[in-house]
């Protein structure tokens, strides 16, 4: 039994079993964390208080206490940029020096109160404003598939440790696809909410675009995590009202219409993404969905203008409380973000992008009046270089371009309209190691449907549940 990659549904039953321990569990996590400096996905250990609630978990299945709870003694990692009470809170930036958290984000009590072990906080770039991982303060994260290429981001910590053995669960948050992107190139499972799903803190619980959420290897671990950290919080006014828990036996997705996209409007999406999507597709065909392809007439501009025009209402602003543009601190990664969102949102104003954000909803809902999902690539590249920067043009060849990376990512008409539920699964393997993946979307706040038609993929591609399915250059040798 390998610990170090065992899914939080095997480990609780072995628990419940009392076949293993979640001492031994943490045990091996803690010698895996201590040979993977290459992948550099931790910001801070918190091997100590991890004992302790590893210790309590064991008692509880001993009988020795109260009944176990929902996720007792299973480890999660926790993406910096949650606050932790009493705990440093850097954001990945030099602004941040001494600052430290007077509160607890929701969902991170949540995993608390429910018996979880969080043992790690992982890495983030700047204030998460990238998708890549990489800071002055922290360095670089690298892909455990292949150390010369990033994570993504910006959970992109998050995902590594996933992908690298150093943990099975992992928080992540989304307001243009940082979980999902992570989650596509580290070959996990990602569940960006609809918005108001999961509770999270002002101001950007405000921001329609913004929401935490599940990172997992399994389609189940991440259902399972989610019943845990979903439900509505007095806190946060945004919260939506409590659905059923999703079940972890999802049932058959015989019958459903599948809405299939081979690309997000006239994004140019690398072959190896597109054969992978088709054969995603024909395991839900084989499990009997009905999957036929469609088109989304949005383009890459309208959805990037309209994105980055969003970001100038709420995000900059909050960035902007921390320090002046123009302290030298800043990353050029941030700086490039908060220059280009208020320039767009000065040319455009509040109603246009307001307006234009109606509109892409409405396309989106042309198409589910006709299907109950829509699954499409989450990534246009196979990867990009694990320390490149936002503002770096990429040529994909054949005369197609990109003028930085988040424009390569499919998953920003999801923040857009994001009431839709979307899981990030993986489809397979590029030429260059990464995984690929694919957003499966179902229509708004209807998250079994995701999951259903996720399960039944990765049912029949394995992934994760394929020994064969590890990074090779993990630890250190």
């Amino acid at each position: 039994m390998d610990l170090n990659y065992l899914s939080a549904e095997n480990m609780l039953s072995a628990f419940r079993e009392r076949t293993l321990s979640p001492v031994e569990v943490l045990d091996s996590l803690v010698a895996r964390v201590a040979k993977s400096d290459r992948v550099n996905a931790v910001a801070e250990e918190m091997f100590d208080t991890a004992y302790d609630a590893a210790r309590t978990a064991e008692a509880r299945y001993a009988g020795r206490g109260p009944e176990p709870r929902a996720l007792e003694g299973v480890p999660v990692a926790i993406k910096e940029e949650m606050p932790m009470a009493g705990r440093p809170w850097r954001f990945g930036s030099l602004l941040t020096d001494g600052n430290v958290a007077d509160h607890t984000e929701p969902m991170v009590g949540r995993l608390a109160a429910a018996g979880a072990v969080l043992h790690l906080r992982t890495t983030t770039p700047e204030f998460s404003v990238a998708v890549t991982t990489h800071s002055e303060l922290w360095g670089v994260t690298r892909n455990p598939w292949n150390l010369e290429l990033s994570p993504g981001g910006s959970s992109g910590g998050s995902g590594a440790a996933l992908a690298a053995g150093l943990t099975p669960l992992a928080t992540g948050s989304d307001i243009a696809g940082s979980i999902r992107v992570p989650s596509a190139l580290c070959g996990v499972v990602g569940f960006r909410p609809p918005y108001g799903r999961v509770p999270s803190l002002p101001p950007l619980n405000l921001d329609t675009y913004c929401q935490n959420g599940p990172m997992a290897r399994t389609v189940t671990d991440c259902a399972l995590f989610n019943n845990v950290i979903a439900g509505p919080d007095l806190a946060d006014h945004a919260s939506v009202s409590s659905a059923p828990p999703l079940p972890l036996e999802f049932g058959s997705c015989a019958g459903l219409k599948v809405a299939l996209a081979v690309t997000v409007g006239d994004y140019p999406v690398v072959p190896e993404a597109e054969v992978n999507l088709e054969v995603f597709a024909n395991a839900l065909r084989d499990a009997g969905a009905i999957v036929t392809p469609v088109v989304i007439p949005i383009t890459r501009q309208e959805i990037m203008a309209t994105a980055m025009a969003h970001y100038g209402l709420i995000l900059v602003p909050s960035l902007l409380k921390v320090a002046a543009a123009d302290d030298p601190r800043w990353s050029p990664d941030v700086l490039d973000v908060m220059q280009t969102s208020q320039a767009a949102l000065e040319a455009v104003g509040a109603l246009h992008v307001a307006e234009e954000e109606a509109r892409i909803q409405s396309v989106l809902a042309g198409i589910f009046e006709q299907h109950d999902a829509l699954i499409c690539p989450t990534m246009a590249t196979a990867g990009y270089a694990a320390d490149a920067t936002r503002v770096e043009p990429v040529e994909l060849g054949g005369g197609v371009s990109f003028d930085n990376l988040v424009s390569q990512c499919l998953t920003q008409i999801f923040n857009i309209a994001s009431r839709h539920p979307v899981l990030n699964v993986p489809s397979g393997r590029a030429s260059n190691g990464l995984p690929t993946g694919v957003q499966i979307v179902a229509r708004p706040f209807d998250d079994l449907t995701v999951f259903r038609l996720g399960s039944a993929a990765e049912a029949r591609l394995g992934f994760w549940n394929d020994p064969a399915w590890r990074p090779e250059q993990t630890v250190n040798v």
